[in-house]
């Protein structure tokens, strides 16, 4: 796996040497309101690799202080995203852990008279806080005695009030150039079970609020993030030093990852799920991690192409063809290459012996001899690819099957196209060849060179199977469907489905297992398989061959 090596890397090694801190301890903080996207996986990896380049630790905390969206069907997706990518965190909290400390803290903002119980809707508020050139102008309930709001946040905290009537805001400074510094709301109501604390709580943290506070009392020495919170920094250190935290953390941020051709919206990705656009968060089409897995992608090929984009102050936009390649990158010399014809014509072998099975050695991977021989079946019928043959050769540069052509069956016979049967609409339905006995593979025959090499799978011992072959969910924008909306940007091609075979060997292939067809790419079995009919994905191509 590629070397972590950036800017924070280099702040962290700064900070040891010079004392200001004993160990590195990072977190990441997902809210638990959807399953995890491969922009996810950049914190995710950056926090893990970077603490464990130190001997450091990292905590997963949930940011569950929101019961409107959160549930614990995503807790559990994202734990289970982080044991695949290899990464077992230090702890696991939830933000609702510290509900009562948080609360307590808010408490001595008031009675520092730093924090006051507001009337104002959030619509008014968002009046009365100004613009980027203008100033804001403060509350008419900002100056209410430490008492009443000590009384009101109480009343709030008890379930006395609607949600929206009243709100919990710091006093800062109205006229502030950073908008975020303009009195911020640290508590709002609402009146929502919580999916851990139950009916215990009606007021929840912001997140402004309660995470800097999160992060000191787990200890945290680099809160890593998105760019977007570089201006919420001075907001996180504000309540830091004002809430006499005796654990000072440091917020540090980095450029969010875009990749072509990728959603990495999760309010789109649950409007794909909702609309029934796709199968479901798990979709081999979605950027979910756990679509990801489910396509065919391993947790080294993620975590290589994260860190080969590197890490810096601005946000980037890569290649989705980076992360294919990964993928071959790790499993070309992992994957069994056995073979599957994905769209089938059937050959006939008519001077072949009826009813004869015979059994010939192949590797398992010609680019591994450790991974050994198995025997792949070969009888009078077989199935190629229908590309895999024209009636009449075009050129010279076709090195496939054609009526008077002569090719090898890889690891079998050269066969020789003599004729083809066709339907009523003149596509062709089965061709009969003839074989040369005397060509068997391994025999040392080479009088004569054949057309090509094309791979075959057996007919009477084949796998039915469906294939599953994608292209990117989203056209990616450009002049001629930039004014589109998100729902009308969809590829209507993003899934072809074929039905064809593989070979015998795979008829006890599990879920997950992990495959690179020999000419067709790198494919894994998917979990709709059933024992009479095994549906695969495919991942991708044996090379970048998408356009648009």
């Amino acid at each position: 796996m590629a070397e972590i090596n950036n800017f924070i890397k280099t702040i962290m090694q700064n900070d040891l040497a010079e004392g200001k801190v004993e160990a590195i301890a990072t977190r990441f903080p997902p809210e638990p309101n959807a399953y995890l996207h491969i922009g996810h996986a950049r914190a995710i990896i950056t926090n893990f690799e970077l603490a464990k380049a130190f001997n450091g630790s990292t905590n997963l905390r949930f940011d569950d202080t929101n019961p409107a969206k959160e549930d614990q069907e995503f807790v559990e997706g994202i734990i289970e995203d982080l044991a695949w990518l290899g990464y077992k965190p230090n702890n696991v909290f939830y933000g609702s852990d510290y509900f009562e400390e948080t609360y307590d803290k808010a408490v001595l903002l008031i009675k520092k008279g730093l924090a006051y119980v507001d009337d104002l809707s959030q619509e008014e508020m968002s009046k009365y806080r100004g613009t980027l050139v203008e100033p804001g102008k403060n509350s008419p309930y900002r100056d209410r005695s430490v008492e009443e709001n000590l009384k009101l946040f109480e009343e709030m905290k008890n379930g006395k009030y609607k949600e929206g009537e009243k709100t919990l805001r710091a006093k800062i400074d109205m006229s502030h150039p950073n908008i975020n510094m303009r009195d911020p709301a640290m508590y709002r109501i609402l009146h929502i079970p919580h999916h851990r604390q139950g009916t215990k709580w009606c007021i929840y943290p912001m997140y402004d609020f309660a995470h800097p506070l999160q992060d000191s009392f787990e200890g945290i020495t680099h809160s890593l993030c998105s760019l977007e919170y570089d201006n919420h920094r001075i907001l996180y250190d504000w309540f830091i030093e004002n809430c006499e935290m005796p654990h000072v953390p440091h917020q540090y941020e980095f450029g969010r990852l875009n990749i072509t051709n990728t959603i990495m919206s999760k309010r789109y990705l649950r409007a794909l799920v909702d609309a029934k656009k796709v199968m479901g968060y798990d979709d081999p089409r979605m950027p979910t991690l756990c679509g990801l897995r489910r396509r065919g992608f391993t947790p080294d090929a993620i975590r290589n192409f994260i860190l080969s984009t590197g890490l810096s102050r601005i946000n980037s936009t890569v290649e989705s063809f980076q992360l294919d390649e990964e993928l071959r990158n790790d499993l070309k010399l992992k994957a069994i290459r056995p073979n599957a014809v994905i769209d089938p014509i059937k050959v006939i072998i008519d001077n072949y012996p009826e009813g004869q099975v015979e059994y010939l050695d192949c590797p398992n991977n010609q680019e591994c001899e450790e991974m050994g021989n198995r025997k792949i079946a070969f009888s009078r019928e077989v199935y190629i690819e229908r590309e895999d043959f024209i009636e009449e050769k075009p050129n010279k540069k076709w090195k496939r099957l054609a009526l008077g052509v002569e090719v090898r069956l890889m690891h079998a016979y050269f066969i020789t196209a003599v004729s083809c049967e066709k339907d009523s609409n003149g596509n062709v339905t089965v061709i009969h060849a003839t074989y040369d006995p005397a060509t068997r593979s391994g025999s040392g025959f080479d009088e004569r060179k054949p057309n090509g090499n094309i791979h075959f799978v057996e007919a009477s011992t084949a796998i039915p199977t469906e294939f599953r072959l994608f292209e990117p969910l989203m056209l990616d924008e450009n002049e001629d469907n930039k004014d589109l909306d998100f729902m009308e940007r969809l590829n209507p091609n993003s899934l072809n489905i074929f039905n064809g075979y593989v070979e015998e060997s795979l008829k006890d292939a599990s879920v997950g297992t992990h495959y690179q067809f020999v000419r067709n790419g790198y494919y894994v079995v998917d979990k709709d398989s059933t024992n009479g009919k095994l549906v695969i994905n495919r991942t991708c191509g044996l090379k970048s061959s998408f356009k648009l």
